[in-house]
Order: structure tokens, then C-alpha cells, then sequence
């Protein structure tokens, strides 16, 4: 009798992992492709990702809420962990994170918003985050006293932004295409 209950439960936790890889695999590759994954990477991760879940749900007596999303979770925080690692010495500057296709920012939209805090502030903020200049050569640029001055007047450009997403009560969706 011993025997039949261990090929049962033998057969439901088959039957389990074939319904997590049917349910879970095709994000995980997904998200490790966006991410400059290839297929064997997702591979792997996923089957780290199914061993955390089998530690947790099997030899302990943890019950989950939810299987897929504990298991896709898990595999997502094994490849940035992965991603990172082998990552490191990447400049942010060329360091390009995908976006989902459906994820393309709208700039001409994030424009017209930034344009609302005025031109001054369109230089200002673009001399920083474009043309990468030190606040201190941005406060010769424009006038101001000191590098401590163009830091203020950088935040309150910034302010001017975000109050006028504020008040059109904007979210981050609106700026995606």
C-alpha cells in the first residue's frame, strides 16, 4: 500500500511541475530574453528557480497563495542576481534595458510636459541629463552662484514637472504608447 501512495504522490507532483512548466517557463523566457538572456539561460534559471520551489513547498510544509507567481518571482530574482554578476563592470551608459514592445515611450507627450516648467528649465534640465555637464559648469552657464544654486533651481524644474503631471493626475501608463 506504501508503494501505490508513493507512485500517487510520485504522479501528482509530476503532474504539478508539468503544469508549473507549461504555466511558468514561457514568462520566465520571455522576461530572461528582454533582459539579454538566451534560451539555455532561461532554462537554468528556471530549473533553480523549480528547485527553490520544491524546498519550500515540498520538503517544508509552506503553502504558497500562489505557485506560478512564487515561482516566477523566484526565477526573475535568480537572473538579475545572474545578470548583475556577470554584468558588473557594464558602464550604465551602455547598459540597455529592453522595453516589452508594447512599452515605447511616448516623447513627444514627455516633452509637452517637460516644455511646461519653461525653456529656461528645458535648458537647464537637458545641459544635465543630456549633455551631462557638472552642475558647477551649469551654474557658470547659466548664471547662477555656485553649484549648490543650480541643484536647487535643477529640483525646482523638476518640481514644476511633476506638479503639472500631478494635477492632470497622470501615471506612468500615460507616457507608454
Amino acid at each position: 500500500m506504501d508503494s501505490v501512495n508513493n507512485s500517487n504522490r510520485t504522479m501528482r507532483r509530476q503532474a504539478l511541475f508539468m503544469d508549473l512548466y507549461k504555466t511558468a517557463f514561457p514568462i520566465i523566457a520571455r522576461y530572461v530574453s528582454r533582459m539579454g538572456g538566451d534560451f539555455d539561460e532561461a532554462k537554468d534559471v528556471f530549473q533553480d528557480a523549480l528547485v527553490v520551489y520544491f524546498e519550500k513547498t515540498i520538503l517544508s510544509p509552506t503553502i504558497l497563495r500562489n505557485d506560478i507567481g512564487f515561482l516566477v518571482g523566484t526565477a526573475k530574482n535568480l537572473w538579475l542576481k545572474r545578470y548583475y554578476q556577470t554584468n558588473q563592470n557594464i558602464p550604465l551608459d551602455h547598459l540597455e534595458i529592453p522595453l516589452m514592445k508594447d512599452e515605447s515611450l511616448s516623447s513627444k507627450r514627455l516633452i509637452r510636459f517637460l516644455e511646461t516648467a519653461g525653456r529656461k528649465c528645458m535648458d537647464l534640465l537637458k545641459s544635465f541629463y543630456y549633455d551631462q555637464l557638472s552642475l558647477q559648469e551649469i551654474a557658470d552657464e547659466f548664471g547662477y552662484s555656485g553649484a549648490r544654486s543650480a541643484t536647487v533651481q535643477k529640483y525646482k524644474c523638476l518640481e514644476k514637472v511633476r506638479e503639472t503631471v500631478k494635477k492632470k493626475s497622470l501615471v506612468y501608463d500615460d507616457f507608454m504608447e
